[in-house]
C-alpha cells in the first residue's frame, strides 16, 4: 500500500505484554504498526518479576526493523521519534552504562521488612496526621531498598538508577536524561514540583538513592537527544532524528484517548485497570498517594488503580474459558468474540454474584490486607455469571475511584472513555455504560499510549502548535455507548447497597486471614 509523503512520527510503545512500532500522521491515523510480544518476565522465586534490560532493548530494534519490514512509507517522511513504556520498572547501570542486574518489573512483589522509620520533623509530621504506616509501606515497596538491603554490592556499583523509559532513552540517544512524564514509581520524585525532590524532602531519607544516580529530566514535547549511530544501526531509525519526550504508558493512554478535562474520566481496561483525570491542580485523590505526571506540561493525572485489573479477565480464560479458546481457533474469530457472548449469558447483576476485584492489595483503598472476594453463590450460577460479576466487579472499583476523585477535586465526570485491551469487548463497555450511567466512549484506535506519544511529538517538532489542537487534530470517538436506565436502576442499588459496603464489613476477616496464612517476610 503505497501513501503520499508526509511527515509522520515514530512512536514506540514498550508495554507490559508487548513492544509496538507505530508511524502516525499529524491527523492522528495510525499509518503502520509492528507489534513484538514479549514475556513479561521470568521468576526465579514467588512474588519475583524480573526482566534482563538488554531483552528490552533488542525486543525495541525488533519492532522497528519489523516496522520498515511491512511499510514502504520512506523514512525520510519521519521527523521524529517517541517514546513511551511501562512504569515503575528500574534498572541499576554501573558507570559504563552496562546492566548489574535483570530489571524488576513493576509487577515484583518482593518488601523490605524493618526499614528505619523516616525521621525529625518528617516523621512527627506523618506520626501526627496517622501516615506513618502508609510511608512505612511506600519503604518496604520501594526496589531501591530491597536492592540496596539484599544485594549491597550490586547497590554500591550502581552510577544510575533509571526507569525503564530512561533506559531505553539512554540506548536511543546516549544521554542519561527522561521525560518528566515518566516519573512513575518508589523514587525521589517531587510530584507537586514535578521534579525531583528538594534535598530537604522525606524520600531522601526513605530511599537510599543519590541525586548523581538519577537522569536529567525534560518535560514531554522537550527533547531529549538525537538517535546515535549505534541505536541507528540497531533499530533502523535514521541517525540523527530528534527523540521527543512524552511520559509513562498510563499518561500517554489518558492523552490519547482525548482526557485532557478533568471532567472526562478515562478508564483503562489494561493488566492494572485505572480511572484518570487531567487537572491542571495538583490534587491527592488518598492522602500522600500523589498524581502522577500528565503527558501535557505542568499537569496532573488524578489515578485510582486496580491492580491486576484486567490481568483477571486473562485469569478467567486461562483456568475457565478454554472451551471459548478452542471454539474461536475452529470458527476463526478472535475469542473476545466469544466471551462476550458468555457475558450476555448471564443478566445483569449476575443474579445476585458481586466480586469485588482486590486479587492484588494497594497501598490504602483497598489496604496492604485486601483480597479478593465473590458473595452470593447459588446452585443457579454457572461460568457466565462469574464471568460477567468479574466485568462488573471492576466497573464497580472504577466507580468507587470515580467518587472519591469526585470528592477530592470538586469536578463531575460526566463522560467517559475507556482504552486498553478491554476496550475491544461491547459488553464489557455497555455494562460500563450502565454501573456508571454515563456515556462511554471507545476512540478511534486502540493504540491510545502510541497515540498520546505521537502527540507529544507532533506538539516538540512543530507539526501542531500546542496540546490543544494536537489532541483535537489527532483523538476522535468510534463508538458511544450510552447507559440503559432499567439496568442503571439495578447497578446503582447494587453498588450502593452491596459493594460499597463489601470491603469495610470484610477487612477484619482479610486481617485474620493474613495473620494465619501469610506470615510477615514470607514474600
Amino acid at each position: 500500500m503505497s501513501h503520499p509523503t508526509q511527515d509522520v512520527v515514530l512512536a514506540i510503545d514498550h508495554g507490559t505484554q508487548s513492544v509496538r512500532a507505530l508511524l502516525i500522521d499529524p491527523e492522528g491515523r495510525i499509518l503502520a504498526k509492528s507489534r513484538v510480544p514479549i514475556e513479561a518476565y521470568f521468576s526465579k522465586q514467588p512474588g519475583w518479576a524480573e526482566q534482563e534490560p538488554e531483552y528490552f532493548w533488542t525486543s525495541l530494534c525488533q519492532a522497528c526493523q519489523q516496522l520498515w519490514a511491512q511499510t514502504d512509507i520512506p523514512k525520510a517522511a519521519i521527523k521524529g521519534v517517541t517514546l513511551t513504556t511501562q512504569r515503575g520498572t528500574v534498572v541499576n547501570l554501573d558507570r559504563d552504562g552496562k546492566p548489574l542486574r535483570p530489571a524488576m518489573i513493576w509487577l515484583d512483589q518482593r518488601r523490605t521488612e524493618g526499614l528505619k522509620p523516616v525521621r525529625g520533623l518528617w516523621g512527627l509530621a506523618f506520626r501526627l496526621v496517622r501516615m506513618s504506616g502508609t510511608v512505612a509501606y511506600v519503604q518496604s515497596e520501594a526496589e531501591a531498598n530491597w536492592i540496596h538491603r539484599h544485594q549491597p554490592e550490586i547497590w554500591a556499583r550502581t552510577a544510575k538508577y533509571l526507569l525503564l523509559s530512561g533506559y531505553l532513552t539512554v540506548r536511543l540517544t546516549g544521554q542519561y536524561v527522561d521525560s518528566v512524564g515518566a516519573q512513575v514509581g518508589y523514587i525521589p520524585f517531587d510530584y507537586k514540583r514535578l521534579r525531583w525532590s528538594g534535598q530537604r524532602d522525606w524520600k531522601w531519607q526513605a530511599l537510599p538513592v543519590t541525586p548523581d544516580q538519577l537522569p536529567a529530566l525534560v518535560p514531554p514535547a522537550g527533547r531529549l537527544g538525537e538517535i546515535t549511530r549505534d541505536a541507528a544501526e540497531a533499530t533502523g531509525i535514521p541517525m540523527g532524528l530528534p527523540v521527543i519526550a512524552a511520559a509513562a504508558d498510563k499518561a500517554c493512554e489518558v492523552l490519547g484517548s482525548g482526557c485532557v478535562e478533568p471532567h472526562l474520566g478515562c478508564l483503562s481496561y489494561g493488566t492494572t485497570a485505572t480511572i484518570n483525570t487531567t487537572h491542571r491542580r495538583y490534587i491527592e485523590v488518598i492522602p500522600l498517594i500523589p498524581p502522577y505526571p500528565a503527558a501535557i506540561p505542568g499537569a496532573y493525572n488524578l489515578e485510582i488503580q486496580i491492580y491486576r485489573g484486567y490481568w483477571m479477565v486473562s485469569w478467567f480464560k486461562n483456568e475457565f474459558g478454554l472451551r471459548e479458546v478452542l471454539l474461536a481457533e475452529e470458527q476463526g474469530v478472535e475469542p473476545e468474540m466469544l466471551f462476550d457472548d458468555l457475558v450476555n449469558q448471564a443478566p445483569p447483576g449476575s443474579m445476585g454474584l458481586v466480586l469485588q476485584p482486590y486479587w492484588s492489595p494497594g497501598v490504602k483503598m483497598p489496604g496492604p490486607e485486601a483480597k479478593g472476594a465473590i458473595i452470593g453463590f447459588t446452585d443457579v450460577h454457572t461460568r457466565a455469571h462469574v464471568y460477567r460479576a468479574i466485568l462488573e466487579g471492576l466497573a464497580f472499583a472504577l466507580r468507587d475511584g470515580k467518587v472519591r476523585t469526585e470528592r477530592r477535586s470538586k469536578v463531575p465526570i460526566t463522560e467517559l472513555r475507556v482504552s486498553g485491551g478491554g476496550s475491544q469487548s461491547d459488553a464489557a463497555l455497555q455494562l460500563t455504560a450502565d454501573i456508571f450511567g454515563l456515556p462511554t466512549a471507545r476512540p478511534h484506535t486502540s493504540e491510545t499510549s502510541g497515540l498520546g506519544a505521537a502527540i507529544a511529538a507532533m506538539v516538540g517538532l512543530g507539526l501542531h502548535p500546542d496540546f490543544a489542537t494536537a489532541t483535537q487534530a489527532m483523538t476522535r470517538v468510534e463508538r458511544v455507548f450510552e447507559p440503559d436506565a432499567q439496568r442503571q436502576q439495578l447497578y446503582n442499588e447494587l453498588y450502593e447497597q452491596v459493594y460499597s459496603r463489601m470491603y469495610r464489613r470484610l477487612r477484619p476477616l482479610y486481617e485474620k486471614l493474613n495473620a494465619l496464612t501469610m506470615p510477615r517476610g514470607s514474600v
